[in-house]
């Protein structure tokens, strides 16, 4: 079986509460875009010399630690615990999805791998018990059960399927080669409530989001790492209507009206420019 786990966007992302497990509640929209992983599974032969259940491998981007701690793997593994009759498989992950960039190409990996396994061996979980086992995995998985446009509370798990079309539009992504540590980011955050709820916001005029449509990492990040906040000015001086950095960085994204040259603008870094 073949999938293609896409990359989401946050449109606004503010941290509100500190929980008493260490954990933050958030409120953010998660939007899903088209840059998209390639996840294949095949059922291992038996008698096949591996020691793993889930015989993973990944090519194109370079993915730092063992295979085997893989959120796919780990995906694998939750649900093997409740369901030991699935078998071993093989399991191939072509990377296209940028890594360390606040686009949730890990959380969207292990929570298609969830689905892949519920159809292919007939498991019979239903959306709410994917998006339960998803939770457990990251705090963002859960929403790429869901894989639409949503509003997300607690630490992501909670999540409102909203009406919101960015169609016509074109998203532009830029991710300098600049590694951003989550726990750092978080650590920097004082959280607080934002004036307006971004769920609000988003079902607003674009133009007028810039105002108020904010991700609470990018005070922090911006004073790290002043060059990503260079990439968000850069794209506003090129007409977005829109641009914020997505998650806790380093990926910054616009949307625009009219086609730009994203590529040449900002060479050596990875971009993307793809119609919604």
């Amino acid at each position: 079986m073949l999938s293609f786990p896409c990359a989401k966007i946050n449109l606004g992302l503010n941290i509100v509460e500190r929980r008493p497990d260490g954990y933050h509640n958030l409120e953010t929209v998660f939007y899903p875009v088209p840059i998209k992983d390639a996840l294949e599974v095949q059922v291992m032969a038996n008698g096949f010399p591996s020691e793993y259940g889930c015989d993973l491998k990944t090519t194109n981007l370079v993915i730092d630690g063992n295979e085997q701690q893989n959120l796919v793997v780990r995906a694998y593994n939750l649900l093997k615990r409740d369901f030991p009759q699935i078998p071993r498989v093989h399991a191939h992950l072509y990377k296209a999805i940028p890594t360390q960039a606040g686009m949730g190409g890990g959380s969207s990996d292990c929570a298609f791998m969830l689905k892949m396994m519920n159809d292919m061996f007939s498991l019979n979980l239903s959306e709410k018990q994917l998006i339960e086992y998803a939770a457990k995995l990251g705090a963002d998985c859960a929403f790429f059960i869901l894989n639409r446009p949503a509003y997300a509370e607690g630490i992501g798990e909670r999540l409102e399927p909203i009406r919101l079309n960015l169609s016509g539009l074109y998203l532009t992504v830029v991710r300098p080669d600049i590694p951003v540590s989550t726990k750092e980011a978080f650590s920097l955050i004082t959280p607080q409530r934002p004036p307006r709820n971004c769920r609000e916001v988003v079902m607003q005029p674009i133009d007028t989001w810039r105002e108020l449509l904010t991700n609470d990492f990018e005070m922090s990040v911006f004073a790290l790492h002043p060059e990503i906040a260079d990439i968000k000015q850069r794209l506003y001086n090129m007409g977005a209507v829109y641009s914020a950095m997505s998650g806790s960085g380093s990926a910054v994204f616009g949307l625009f009206r009219n086609n730009v040259d994203v590529e040449q603008a900002f060479e050596g870094m990875f971009t993307a420019f793809i119609p919604l």
